[in-house]
C-alpha cells in the first residue's frame, strides 16, 4: 500500500528519533518513566509489558510478533521473559538496527528475526503467528483497518492479539478537535471506534481497558524528566523542540483530564 508524503516524513523523523534515544540522558529518562532502556518510542510501561505478557500467554515455541518494533520494546523484552520466538516488524531501519544490536547483547536464547516492512501488508503466510502485539502503533498511521486485516491473515486460528493505541474522543467541537489535534499522535484520527474497526476486520474482541490515568501519569514523569535534565535534553533536541514538547504536554494533561484523549489497551481473538 502506497504511503502518502505525510507518512513518509514521519518515517524520516522516527529515523532520526531513535537515534538520539540512544544518548545516555534519554535512557535515563526512558527508565524513569516507562521503567526500560531500549531506546522505545511507545508508552508501554514495564508493567504493561508484564501484563501483555500474561495476555498473550507467550511461552517456549510460541510464534509471536512484535509489530511497529521500533528499537525492540517491549518485544526483545517479552521475548527474553517468556522465551518465545520473535519476530520484530518495522520500517525504519535506524531503529530496527539497534533492536538486532540489542538482541545480540542480550544474548537471546529464543529464535529471533528481524523484518522491514510495512504493517499494512505483512510479507508473512498466512496463520504463521500464535500471537501479535503492538505498541501505541495504530494512533501513529493513517491505514488503520489494513493493519488489524494483516494482522488477521498471518495470525493462527484462535490467536491472540494485544495492542495499546491512543484515540480522541468522538463528537468534539472543532475547537476541541483542533486543540486535542495538537497534544495527539499525528495521525490519531479515525473515521470510527476501535471497538467496530476490530469487528470488521474479523476479530473477536475479549477485553478493552482505559489505561488513560496511567498513560498521564507516564506523562507526568516524562515532563519531570525534561526538567530535570533540561540542559543535556536542549543539546539533542534543541531548545525549540524541548520548548514545542513542554507546550504539547500541558495540552495533552488538559485533552485527558477532560476526556478528549485517552490511552486503551484491546485483548482480541482471530474468528
Amino acid at each position: 500500500m502506497k504511503r502518502s508524503p505525510e507518512e513518509l516524513a514521519q518515517t524520516e523523523r522516527l529515523e532520526q528519533s531513535y537515534k538520539n534515544l540512544q544518548s545516555e540522558v534519554m535512557l535515563s529518562v526512558e527508565r524513569q518513566v516507562c521503567g526500560c532502556d531500549y531506546g522505545g518510542n511507545s508508552w508501554t510501561t514495564r508493567v504493561e509489558a508484564q501484563k501483555i505478557e500474561t495476555l498473550l500467554g507467550l511461552k517456549p515455541g510460541l510464534r509471536f510478533l512484535d509489530l511497529g518494533a521500533g528499537s525492540g520494546w517491549p518485544g526483545l523484552y517479552l521475548a527474553k521473559s517468556s522465551g518465545c520466538d520473535l519476530t520484530l516488524v518495522d520500517l525504519p531501519m535506524s531503529g530496527l538496527k539497534i533492536a538486532a544490536e540489542r538482541a545480540f547483547s542480550d544474548q537471546m536464547t529464543s529464535a529471533c528475526w528481524i523484518t522491514c516492512a510495512n504493517a499494512t501488508k505483512l510479507p508473512f503466510k498466512d496463520d504463521c503467528f500464535d500471537a501479535i502485539s503492538h505498541s501505541d502503533l495504530l494512533c501513529c498511521l493513517k491505514q488503520k483497518s489494513a493493519v488489524l486485516e494483516s494482522c488477521n491473515r498471518v495470525l493462527s486460528k484462535r490467536g491472540r492479539m494485544v495492542f495499546t493505541v491512543i484515540s480522541m474522543a468522538a463528537n468534539l467541537s472543532p475547537a476541541e478537535r483542533e486543540n486535542t489535534l495538537e497534544a495527539a499522535p499525528e495521525f490519531v484520527e479515525s473515521e470510527i471506534d476501535y471497538l467496530t474497526m476490530l469487528e470488521q476486520s474479523g476479530w473477536s474482541v475479549i477485553d478493552n481497558q482505559d489505561l488513560s490515568a496511567a498513560y498521564a501519569a507516564s506523562c507526568h514523569r516524562q515532563v519531570k524528566a525534561m526538567k530535570e535534565n533540561k540542559g543535556d535534553y536542549i543539546t539533542i533536541t534543541g531548545a525549540c523542540d524541548y520548548d514545542d514538547r513542554l507546550t504539547r504536554y500541558a495540552s495533552k494533561f488538559a485533552a485527558l483530564e477532560d476526556g478528549r484523549l485517552r490511552r486503551e489497551l484491546f485483548v482480541a481473538e482471530t474468528t
